[in-house]
């Protein structure tokens, strides 16, 4: 653990949460947990780290528990934090990185991300939307769709067109816009479950400063690429206790509701949960083995694999879970408030129902199921890529609808 022993990490950790007391809110906790470099460990100093293995943070997680002072990444600032930072900090300028990820990781500054277009959604390389250059500033104009918390957002992570002319992985620039300029609409998506997390977000004219560029013109698919990787390890890569999380919502019900004992009913759901468990507790111990060997770079293909597994089990352990009620799992105990929720995963009730009907989303957001597949294909299993007949082809002169 470089030069910093577990011991002594736990003993930094250990005066932080002494030296806060229990008066500190959160944002002021955390901002003193980022400049003493317990934030993200493996992040360099300065920059809300120390330098370390990422296994090290696991260590600094543990006594913020022990000592009443643990909050969750995701819930906090999910897309900044899980996928925004790690961004920033490969890309951005030094004043980026000074100005945008303390109130990041405080959750003081939310941040969505700003690239599925109504036309571009799996083929992200596809997006429409511009940006002109004019002086020291960028005209954007377009629309972006299926963002995430853009109504409480103060950043947005934006993939826009800066060069038609050059094939389409070519021509694209990556920026962060302030989600309170003149000329951004944010509009709420209800979802199944009657929330609004996602948005579809309208751009006119909106003026972007050249310092808020991120990397070099026409290297925005880099940057997205990073993104993307680390969205993929936030979604799939977390590693719940043993027994909780969905599975827990499935052994919640099957204690409560199944079958009588005895009977062939009984037999073949118990069959079914058994095989789910143990499926659960694969993918559990495979994300875990993920985190444990992730380096501090661009995550690889392990982000898929946990993504993928994740997102299909999900989907099939509630509906056990539902299954399981009986007649109850066709009412939505939750109702339908038509709410915009302020944190990623919805208004924050667990019951079955609300999470039977979220969980549809789970192989679609974040790259799908299909694309997670083909990722694993190429880049895991050395399998041919499919062909893209329109890869080395201006985007100015591919057939759009």
């Amino acid at each position: 653990m470089s030069e910093i022993s577990t011991d002594q990490l736990r003993s930094m950790t250990r005066e932080l949460v002494a030296d806060m007391g229990g008066d500190a809110d959160m944002a002021q906790f955390r901002s003193e947990q980022f400049d003493r470099g317990l934030a993200v460990v493996q992040f360099p100093p300065r920059r809300g780290g120390l330098g370390l293995e990422p296994d090290a943070q696991a260590v600094v997680d543990d006594e913020l528990a022990s000592g009443g002072r643990h909050y969750h990444n995701l819930a906090v600032n999910p897309i900044g934090i899980g996928m925004g930072m790690p961004t920033v900090l490969a890309h951005g300028t030094e004043e980026m990185k000074d100005r945008l990820l303390r109130p990041c990781f405080t959750g003081e500054e939310i941040w969505c991300q700003l690239f599925s277009e109504p036309g571009a959604g799996s083929d992200v390389a596809g997006l429409a939307t511009r940006a002109v250059l004019d002086g020291e500033e960028w005209i954007v104009n377009g629309q972006k769709v299926w963002t995430t918390l853009a109504h409480v957002s103060r950043w947005g992570m934006l993939l826009a067109r800066t060069d038609p002319e050059q094939p389409k992985h070519k021509g694209m620039t990556y920026f962060m816009m302030d989600m309170r300029a003149p000329g951004v609409e944010v509009r709420p998506l209800f979802q199944i479950t009657g929330e609004a997390e996602f948005n579809e977000v309208f751009m006119t004219d909106v003026r972007i400063p050249d310092s808020m560029r991120l990397g070099a013109r026409g290297t925005g698919w880099g940057g997205a690429i990073t993104t993307l990787m680390n969205e993929r390890v936030a979604l799939g890569g977390g590693v719940p206790a043993r027994g909780s999380g969905n599975i827990g919502t499935l052994m919640k019900e099957w204690i409560g509701h199944a079958p009588p004992a005895g009977t062939a009913a009984y037999h073949v759901a118990r069959d079914r949960v058994t095989r789910l468990w143990i499926r659960a507790e694969l993918v559990r111990l495979t994300n875990l083995r993920a985190r444990e060997s992730a380096s501090a770079g661009i995550p690889g293909p392990e982000g898929s694999v946990g993504k993928l597994l994740s997102a299909e089990l999900n989907k099939e352990l509630l509906e056990c879970a539902v299954d399981v009620t009986g007649s109850r799992g066709m009412v939505h105990t939750h109702g339908y408030a038509m709410v915009r929720p302020e944190q990623a995963g919805g208004s924050g009730t667990f019951d079955t129902s609300r999470l039977f009907l979220r969980a549809r989303a789970n192989s679609i957001e974040g790259g799908t199921s299909e694309i997670m597949r083909n990722i694993l294909g190429e880049r895991v299993l050395g399998l041919p890529k499919e062909p893209q007949v329109d890869r080395d082809v201006p985007w100015s002169d591919i057939p759009r609808n």
